[in-house]
């Protein structure tokens, strides 16, 4: 019988994990794609708790190293497979992305992404003074990239799948007609 690796503390370690000479612990482990990839952590609970992750992901056929972009790639990766769309809408994707970019939210990871998450954002800009329409347009970008996404098997759900109403409130204001008195005055 094999002996079975053990840490420096006697622990013994499972398959795919060692400990390097520095301390610091490793798990080797194969993606989606058939490539060797390996993750580092200081102790061995940490280590365990990201195999599991890994585990999970690849259990469920979903790519760990593809869902590691950021919000901000993803929305550049989706407007730039959009062809044939007008000025305008190519405008409106600008806004988007400018928007995006000066938000720390466009820095984040997309499989860290959750729907609690995705609500706070639309309440942050809410809160920073962006009205509902402005948001609705920047949630008509941003959702189906991520459907996107998630179509591609690069994250587990779409966390933007959720009525607008439920994260902010709709306060835009109706336009009123003119009276055919305030009319025949103009």
């Amino acid at each position: 019988m094999a002996a079975r690796r053990k840490d420096d503390k006697g622990r013994v370690l499972k398959t795919g994990e060692s400990q390097r000479k520095d301390s610091l612990y490793q798990y080797r482990y194969t993606d989606v794609y058939g490539k060797r990839k390996v993750i580092y952590a200081a102790d061995l609970k940490e280590l365990r708790e990201k195999e599991d992750e890994i585990l999970k992901y690849l259990s469920v056929g979903v790519d760990y190293a593809a869902g590691g972009i950021t919000v901000l790639e993803l929305l550049e990766r989706y407007i730039s497979l959009k062809q044939g769309v007008r000025y305008n809408t190519k405008v409106g994707y600008q806004f988007v992305i400018n928007l995006v970019r000066k938000e720390a939210f466009g820095r984040r990871i997309i499989r860290d992404i959750k729907i609690s998450d995705a609500k706070q954002w639309f309440m942050k800009l809410h809160r920073d003074g962006k009205g509902y329409s402005t948001i609705g347009s920047v949630r008509g970008v941003i959702k189906p990239a991520f459907q996107m996404a998630y179509d591609e098997e690069c994250i587990k759900r779409n966390p933007f799948t959720f009525k607008l109403t439920d994260a902010i409130p709709n306060d835009s204001k109706k336009r009123i007609a003119l009276t055919s008195e305030q009319e025949a005055t103009w």
